[in-house]
């Protein structure tokens, strides 16, 4: 099967590509108070962190910070992009997607249009107080322990000379998964290194393909003495529709274990 009936299993042009998209899933991580939302801002803005916005259902991006916040109006003043066209096309633009990351915490918020101004004597972007705001924090993400009997399992290539690999996943979530590794094929890996277009079947939700980053790596012996590597990493720009895929396999597994549980 070619790899471009494999990612059927997760169709593209319709499907939400933000998290702020996915209410049903993060219901729990929106603020909805004009008072939390503006602290929120004004912590981006003091710690001048950059801010990500896309445009042209994601298909266009540019940079730019919070150069003021104006409560009173109900207002936004952003830094306009050092690109004059793409500002104009952010202009014309009928949905905007603002994602910024403040300590280690995902901010995101979506506009429904931006007007030219200028700001102390520079050009400005400015937007209406969004009526809602994802705070997402990657440590709230549920970790599920799979299955050793029956394992889900990635496939992919490392190391200079692609060699591939298959390996069960120790546990997966929204952020990322965890690989036990033989040790001669962790010896290929080290922190920060990417490994493109991994597959991993997950049962009942289809084929993911993700990009991962490997953010760290321990000894593990299990009670037969037999010695793996635990490579934990990160899922890199998975768009949102296969985040939610990942969610609701674990949700589900998670629903029978305690169904189970309950008897």
């Amino acid at each position: 099967m070619a790899n471009n009936d494999l990612r059927e299993s997760f169709p593209t042009p319709d499907d939400p590509r933000f998290e702020v998209d996915l209410s049903n899933v993060y219901s729990q991580y929106f603020l909805y108070s004009r008072a939390e939302v503006v602290a929120v801002l004004r912590s981006v803005m003091q710690k001048g962190a950059l801010i990500t916005v896309h445009f042209d259902q994601g298909q266009s991006f540019f940079l730019t910070s919070i150069a003021a916040l104006r409560p009173d109006e109900a207002e936004i003043v952003f830094d306009a992009g050092n690109d004059s066209e793409m500002n104009a096309r952010a202009l014309r633009a009928d949905e905007l997607i603002f994602t910024a990351v403040v300590d280690k915490v995902k901010i995101q918020f979506g506009l429904a249009s931006l007007r030219r101004a200028d700001y102390q004597g520079h050009p400005a972007l400015v937007g209406a107080i969004p009526d809602r705001l994802l705070r997402l924090q990657r440590r709230e993400f549920f970790r599920l322990a799979t299955s050793m009997a029956n394992p889900v399992r990635l496939r992919g290539t490392i190391g200079p000379d692609g060699r591939d690999i298959d390996v069960p996943l120790a546990d997966i979530s929204g952020g990322g998964v965890g690989l036990m590794v033989p040790p001669d094929l962790a010896g290929l890996l080290e922190s920060g290194q990417m490994l493109e277009n991994c597959k991993i079947m997950l049962p009942n939700e289809g084929l993911l393909i993700a990009d991962l980053c490997v953010r760290n790596m321990f000894d593990v012996t299990n009670r037969g003495g037999l010695r793996h590597v635990r490579v934990g990493c990160e899922f890199v720009r998975l768009p949102a529709a296969r985040l939610a895929a990942v969610q609701r396999y674990i949700l589900r597994v998670e629903r029978e274990r305690k169904a189970r549980m309950s008897g």
